[in-house]
């Protein structure tokens, strides 16, 4: 992987007043705007047991909408990466993005149907997967001397929407109104930010404009393909269907099993992000010392024995640390899977994650279907599922671990 941070051609001297407040204003517009999508899409897990319970549905249903949406999700990124990658008019993008994202959920609450709300919801999250590799493409060109810098601004804005604002909002809202009015509030947010960044848009542009290079493209893909690639893959694909399990099974256990209000239950799963969230530089910092793969390794292990003993435990408080647990241990160890990705390629940064955004939340995302479906049995078997999926996806990343020596990472 290239080490060289050096300013791209046709930037300023980030140093020059202008430049610092121009980057000011990017690192604050995209932080915001990012909160704000991120806030819609980050109700789906509260809203799809509240959609399924107004229609009399179980788990599988849960599991199915959560799954599509991630697919959908995961259809959008490289796309995405590859149109920001070939304009200069990013603000035009991130514009469209708010009304893609407001759009489509608002939609969802109009249509008739299971599969027409599922449908709706789906393209409402391809607005916001749009959102994420143009506008942090826009901050690696524009200040290339502190990428991971921006790209961790950008990234505390989601967190802040999708984590806190999200599930504890639509937990209030879900106390008063239906599924369908409470959404309609939470996408007015991503409406006032369509008609803010008609004014603000213009100013966010790329400074670069790449011609179209299939050949790149080319060698990143055939680096997954090798044994090494592959394996990697797969622990990826794993990792993430353990986390989708616990995260998309959680709030309707919640309120089935325990009882509890739907507010009660969106304070709890925000606890469980918001904790996981917060080790995420902690361990990621740990992991550029001492390497990707004991981190890796002693994080899913012990992901693996929290998420079968969630599975084992009745008693509420039992069963509640050990889901903490594994859902902080899953949500904090993701950042140093990234790096592994980026470090296995040594090419294409932006490539690369587009590439293994897709594979986490596209194909992941059948972790909730596979949740719902053993849900419909017991609740407790998705949670024992997450624990399967982890400890294969500890197998599958020792089976990468076993071929370095063509792609070696630290």
């Amino acid at each position: 992987m290239s080490s060289d941070t050096r300013p791209q051609p046709g930037l300023v001297d980030p140093d020059q007043p202008g430049a610092v407040r121009n980057n000011r204003f990017l690192l604050g517009t995209l932080a915001t705007g990012h909160l704000v999508n991120d806030w819609v899409a980050g109700t789906i897990w509260l809203i799809a047991p509240a959609i399924a319970a107004s229609m009399g549905l179980g788990p599988a249903e849960v599991g199915l909408i959560i799954a599509v949406n991630g697919i959908a999700a995961g259809f959008t990124y490289v796309p995405a990466g590859i149109i920001a990658d070939h304009t200069r008019n990013s603000g035009l993008l991130l514009l469209i993005s708010f009304w893609w994202v407001a759009i489509g959920y608002f939609l969802s609450t109009l249509v008739p149907g299971f599969w027409l709300i599922t449908m709706f919801l789906a393209i409402g999250v391809m607005g916001d997967a749009f959102w994420h590799p143009v506008a942090t493409g826009v901050l690696v060109k524009t200040m290339p001397r502190r990428r991971a810098q921006v790209l961790g601004i950008h990234a505390m804005g989601g967190s802040v929407g999708a984590e806190i604002l999200a599930p504890i909002s639509i937990g209030v809202l879900l106390t008063y109104f239906d599924w369908q009015s409470s959404l309609q509030m939470i996408t007015i947010p991503a409406f006032l930010m369509g008609l803010l960044f008609i004014v603000m848009g213009p100013r966010i542009t790329s400074v670069s404009r790449q011609s179209t290079q299939m050949g790149k493209l080319t060698q990143v893909l055939q680096v997954w393909l090798t044994h090494r690639g592959l394996m990697m893959i797969g622990m990826m694909v794993l990792y993430n269907m353990s986390l989708f399990a616990i995260l998309s099974m959680t709030p309707l256990t919640l309120q089935q099993r325990y009882e509890m209000s739907v507010f009660n239950s969106s304070v709890l799963f925000a606890s469980m992000l918001v904790i996981g969230t917060m080790f995420q530089p902690f361990i990621g910092k740990l992991s550029d010392r001492v390497g990707r793969s004991r981190p890796i390794i002693i994080t899913l292990l012990l992901a693996t024995v929290f998420a079968a003993c969630a599975a084992g435990f009745e008693a509420f408080f039992p069963f509640m640390i050990s889901l903490i647990c594994a859902a902080s241990l899953l949500t904090a160890v993701r950042p140093i899977i990234l790096a592994a990705a980026v470090e296995l390629s040594q090419q294409s940064e932006s490539t690369t994650l587009g590439v293994v955004f897709s594979v986490l939340d596209g194909v992941g995302a059948l972790g909730a279907l596979v949740a719902g479906l053993v849900g419909e049995i017991d609740l407790a078997l998705a949670f024992l599922m997450a624990a399967v999926f982890s400890t294969f996806s500890i197998v599958f990343y020792l089976a990468s671990s076993s071929n370095r020596n063509k792609y070696p990472v630290a």
